[in-house]
């Protein structure tokens, strides 16, 4: 007869998390909840996050700390991965609370969000910094109190003219070629996000910042 001590051990293997362990990392993708959103500008970080946890294959379906999330590798580093359902403008609610109950620092939170300063194709991979007027990064800094996590901007293009709302267009959907666009960072990002969890964020900067799609 097997050792009832052993099996214990064994059954306790085999139903651990993905990730073999608490979540060391959080990535992070902004964005509006509710299908009013779906495809919208404002909601970059979604898209990406969703494409990555595809590639990952983890599911962000659990509801924890105001947003919804899962846990998984990335390299050989266990992750949260983190959808805040608060609105954008809130962001930082969600991420400091699951931050502290994991007891992670502000270094090792990974925040993929949209930005109006670049065009569609590419993105801008930096170690620390201001919000530049994006709002859920402005949450995110004062609920951390702190300008030093990582954050992933990926572009949305300029506004069509300068008179044109500012709300109406990160609200206003991406075209299909948009989307596919969109889609075409995964492989660059996965090599990236490998390499500053691996502690060679300079090198991600090179391999993803020059990216243009």
């Amino acid at each position: 007869m097997a050792n009832i001590f052993e099996l214990f051990k064994s059954l306790g293997r085999s139903s651990g998390n993905a990730a073999g362990g608490p979540p060391e990392y959080i990535l992070a993708g902004l964005g509006n909840p509710g299908v009013t959103y779906d495809r919208t500008r404002h909601n970059t970080g979604f898209l990406i996050l969703d494409s990555l946890l595809s590639e990952y294959g983890v599911k962000a379906d659990r509801s924890r700390f105001k947003g919804l999330c899962g846990e998984g590798r990335i390299g050989d580093k266990p992750v949260l991965f983190l959808k805040p359902q608060t609105f954008m403008n809130h962001s930082g609610e969600c991420i400091a609370a699951a931050a502290k109950y994991y007891k992670i620092p502000s270094q090792r939170i990974l925040v993929i969000c949209d930005d109006i300063n670049l065009p569609v194709g590419r993105m801008r991979i930096r170690k620390s910094g201001s919000d530049g007027g994006q709002k859920g990064l402005r949450s995110i800094i004062e609920h951390l109190n702190t300008e030093d996590f990582v954050r992933i901007r990926v572009g949305i293009g300029e506004k069509p003219s300068p008179d044109y709302d500012l709300v109406k267009w990160v609200l206003s959907r991406f075209t299909d070629d948009e989307l596919r666009t969109l889609q075409g960072f995964t492989p660059y990002l996965k090599v990236g996000l490998e390499k500053i969890l691996s502690g060679d964020i300079e090198g991600a900067m090179q391999d993803c910042n020059g990216v243009k799609l």
